[in-house]
């Protein structure tokens, strides 16, 4: 069973799901007046609303995805660390992790395991321990030394299927820290790194070349299910109405002035 396939479609479903649903909240435009200046621009008034409604959410930091951009400034390598320390105890990452093992149970993936609360610990150890090293690869390592932006840059723009392209095109490319767009080198390169690695503890049939490059094929596919929800998150607290706090911004923003401080989580 290709589980990467899976995720991405499972994710496709439930965001259009999500956009569906935000477009039935949107509020509905007051009524014009009789003799409207000439200079008023409702339509892009709106998108506007839309841009700052959304950056809004996004200053908060995410808890749940601390990944996600909530200002246009690059990281350094420090700031890069304390994200990949975030992202590696992220309530995503552990309901991912538990997730994986579960499946992997009930399918009886990595057999070497056995099946059991014994099976499930090993899969689920092995599991944190292939995430941690991921995030450390490509959160901090390759992103300083190839100078890219780890956070995810929502786009705001277009319907659901440019937004959904745009998430799996985040796999391929990414921000820069001088705020351009680069080859996505450390995600690419992280999740193969790490699942070498892992052939130093995973069962002795899959510590092969052939397991491994599945094994990451799968990762792949995972991370573009979840930029997927990535690009929609903001959107469901939007639909919720869950949005105070923060200025507005544009997601395009190139980076200026001093790098700023990582912001503080909250709830």
């Amino acid at each position: 069973m290709h589980y990467g396939s899976w995720a991405l479609r499972l994710g496709t479903i439930l965001f259009l799901v999500a956009e569906a649903v935000a477009a039935q909240q949107e509020p509905k435009p007051e009524d014009l007046p009789e003799a409207p200046a000439p200079k008023q621009e409702p339509a892009p008034h709106k998108h506007d609303n839309a841009f700052q409604t959304t950056f809004q959410i996004l200053g908060q930091r995410s808890i749940f995805f601390p990944d996600l951009a909530a200002s246009p400034g690059p990281l350094n390598s420090k700031q890069k660390l304390e994200l990949f320390v975030d992202k590696s105890i992220a309530p995503s990452r552990l309901l991912a992790t538990g997730l994986g093992a579960s499946i992997g149970q009930a399918h009886d993936s990595l057999p070497g395991y056995g099946q059991g609360m014994n099976g499930y610990g090993k899969r689920l150890g092995s599991s944190m321990a292939t995430g941690a090293s991921t995030e450390f690869f490509g959160t901090f390592l390759f992103s300083s030394l190839f100078r890219r932006d780890p956070r995810y840059f929502v786009s705001l723009r277009g319907g659901p299927w440019h937004r959904i392209g745009y998430g799996v095109s985040r796999l391929v490319v990414t921000r820069t820290d001088a705020g351009t767009e680069g080859v996505n080198w450390p995600g690419m390169l992280a999740p193969l790194f790490a699942e070498s690695l892992a052939n130093s503890y995973l069962p002795v049939q899959e510590q092969t070349s052939g397991r491994t490059f599945r094994r990451y094929g799968v990762r792949l596919g995972f991370t573009a299910g979840t930029n997927i929800v990535k690009e929609y998150w903001p959107t469901i607290f939007r639909s919720l109405r869950i949005a105070k706090v923060a200025p507005g911004l544009r997601p395009d923003s190139t980076p200026s002035g001093p790098r700023p401080p990582a912001p503080r989580p909250m709830r």
